[in-house]
């Protein structure tokens, strides 16, 4: 044999044990997710079984991550869009040595207080970069994580700041209409450490995807702006060589992966019966078998586990040298990346809204409250310039929402705080729970607030993930008027109310809507809307005290002279009613008192002696609100008064269309005089 016959024989051996090595591996993660999945008798085998491959080569050659500390700031994200798989990425967690995802974690699969729940929880598990679930979620929140990290590079220099968002996405993912708003931003700002690995099985719950869709997905996505390819997803060496280009890509990725579902089921593998469902214990032992996998449950063999360990902690030396790197910034400079991942306001933001608060008392600013949000963000830009990043729906000019002194960002301004999202509610939605939960910035985002219906979806898992995002949402309620009943919301203030963790504010003037954003900008744990009018208002506030009366959710703007007999409730530009009706029953001798509610199901939140002494013991109490009543019972007592909407508005002008529904000082004064 010569010599060059023997180095290839030689190389062809070296391939194949590298290949061996590669296939122990997957099997291992294909293993763990059939026994949790058949243990629980519940859950989604087919993914994990088929996308093992990609995984493998992924976690063991490209993934730059420290299982000893997975909250590394400078890690690579791993996205499990298809969070239906989830046992995929806890098969991983535990495999690499996440100290938190234990066997017995893997035997607790979908049980109660287990860290693996049928879908990934950021809040729940260790090591799961974001909440995914809702088919589409993940890859348009990893789009946000991909743009934070562009602009976090931009400020803090790529030795501080230099990594990867890589996403695994189903064929649902990409059905869901969010994907396109997702891959059309992340295109047109050349995200180009964004790479997506589309585990392209041809299957859905229904049977093959074929039965309802024939999007070519590589020429969608280059059509895009992104860079797309189609390989073998079981072909380790295609994989590696894909993901390698893609490294290098001056433009976002995607790596179209044709897989099997089921990858290894003898009798399912291929067809929906094993999306969705345990492959049952015959199905189960003969995929084993196949494979050349123990049938012992829940058993990885130690030179296995040995391997996949040392994949593990592969991202200590690249953490190492991040911590010498990291070192190196002045002494300023790493407090400021540190207090920004911790998502801690500066001192200055505090000084800066109180002296604002203490110029409208001077000065009063009788305007729209978008107008007067727009003053606030002017202070609050100026005292954090550069995490304050905000943004719109291609409703700029309407919302306000941009500071005089942002520049907008592009791919190559990636230090520009305000973002123009396009007409894409439901993606800029996502995106700011990706900006968020990447760190270092506040963002918010606007749009009006009838259209948190298209956002809806990304504002629920704002909610669940508790990500302090802020929802600018301008044209509140009919006062915007001319638009029409299709742009009036009137459940919508009810609807975000009854979401568990999200808050609402609407103020009712410049100094409630200052307040309202410095408690906001505070919360970082769970998200906030700020409901603002397009209407004009009076500013009704007299005093600014350090407390911040909205932190209650409602106080008593105007006391009553004498014992109430009348408490008048409202919120945002019904206050302005409220104040007037006020006025003309204390002309009958009636003592009226106003309370303010900017936050509704913030006042309900507060300890009932707080709560009792704000909501007062007058015997006729009334709310105001253009909007319809569902949860103002709460405050009033089901034989309270209401005066607001019962329906859906109308086209006309906003004082018109106020007179035409009842909603005037005169209709509150009515009300009264009948139950007194």
């Amino acid at each position: 044999m010569t010599q060059t016959a023997i180095r290839a024989d030689k190389a062809e051996l070296q391939r194949q044990a590298l290949e061996v090595d590669h296939t122990h591996m997957a099997h291992a993660i294909r293993g763990l997710a059939m026994d949790a999945v058949e243990k629980a008798k519940s859950g989604h085998p087919g993914l994990p079984m088929g996308a093992a491959d990609i995984a493998t080569v992924l976690f063991t050659q490209f993934l730059k991550f420290d299982a000893a500390d997975p909250a590394w700031p400078d890690r690579d994200r791993f996205v499990l869009s298809a969070g239906h798989g989830s046992m995929l990425l806890y098969a991983l967690l535990y495999l690499t040595g996440n100290k938190d995802m234990t066997l017995e974690q893997l035997k607790q699969f979908r049980q109660l207080g287990s860290k693996t729940p049928g879908h990934p929880e950021n809040f729940e598990t260790s090591g799961v970069e974001t909440t995914t679930g809702p088919l589409g979620q993940g890859i348009a929140t990893a789009v946000g994580m991909a743009l934070a990290e562009k602009m976090f590079a931009a400020e803090f220099g790529k030795k501080i700041v230099n990594h990867h968002t890589y996403v695994l996405a189903s064929d649902g993912d990409l059905m869901e209409g969010i994907s396109q708003e997702a891959i059309a931003l992340a295109g047109h700002w050349r995200l180009n450490k964004m790479i997506v690995l589309y585990d392209d099985n041809g299957i859905s719950i229904d049977g093959p995807t074929s039965l309802s869709d024939s999007v070519d997905q590589v020429k969608r996505f280059k059509s895009a702006g992104w860079a797309a390819e189609r390989i073998d997803g079981h072909d380790p060496k295609a994989i590696a060589a894909a993901i390698a280009r893609a490294q290098k890509s001056g433009k976002p990725s995607l790596i179209a992966c044709k897989t099997t579902i089921g990858y290894g089921a003898p009798n399912k593998a291929g067809t929906a019966k094993v999306h969705g469902e345990a492959l049952g214990a015959d199905e189960l032992k003969g995929a084993k078998e196949k494979l050349g996998i123990s049938l012992e449950p829940f058993s990885v063999p130690d030179d296995v586990l040995k391997a996949w360990r040392e994949a593990g902690s592969r991202g200590a030396a690249a953490h190492k040298d991040w911590d010498a790197q990291f070192a190196q910034l002045g002494t300023r400079k790493r407090a400021e990346f540190e207090r920004r991942l911790r998502h801690e306001r500066p001192q200055s933001l505090a000084k800066a809204l109180r002296a604002h608060k203490k110029a409208l008392l001077e000065n009063p600013l009788n305007v729209a409250t978008r107008k007067s949000s727009e003053a606030a963000i002017e202070v609050i830009a100026a005292a954090m310039p550069m995490e304050f990043v905000a943004g719109s729906a291609d409703l700029t000019g309407s919302n306000n929402n941009k500071a005089k002194s942002a520049t907008a960002f592009a791919a190559k301004a990636p230090k520009g705080r305000f973002i123009h999202y396009g007409i894409r509610e439901h993606g800029m939605a996502a995106c700011l729970n990706g900006i968020f939960l990447h760190g270092g910035f506040a963002p918010n985002g606007a749009t009006f607030l009838v259209f948190t219906d298209y956002a809806r979806a990304a504002m629920r898992l704002s909610a669940l993930m508790g990500t302090g995002v802020v929802y600018v949402m301008t044209h509140d309620s009919i006062g915007l008027g001319e638009d029409g009943p299709t742009h009036e919301p009137v459940e919508h203030l009810s609807a975000l109310r009854a979401m568990p963790n999200m808050r609402v504010f609407r103020p009712c003037d410049a100094i409630e809507t200052a307040e309202c954003w410095e408690l906001a900008l505070n919360r970082v744990d769970g998200p906030t809307v700020l409901a603002l009018t397009r209407q004009n208002l009076p500013q009704l506030r007299t005093t600014a005290p350090n407390d911040n009366p909205c932190g209650h959710g409602a106080y008593e703007l105007v006391a009553a002279q004498g014992d109430a007999k009348v408490s008048l409730f409202a919120s945002g530009s019904e206050v302005e009613i409220a104040v007037a009706a006020q006025k003309q029953l204390a002309e009958r001798g009636i003592a009226t008192r106003v309370v303010s509610v900017p936050s509704l199901e913030l006042l309900l939140a507060q300890p009932a002696e707080r709560q009792n002494a704000i909501i007062g013991n007058a015997p006729v109490k009334i709310a105001i609100e253009a909007a319809v009543r569902w949860g103002w019972d709460a405050v009033i007592g089901r034989d309270g008064e209401f005066v607001g909407m019962h329906g859906f508005g109308a086209s006309a002008p906003a004082k018109d269309l106020f007179r035409h529904f009842g909603i005037t000082a005169e209709a509150v004064v009515n009300a009264a005089l009948k139950r007194i």
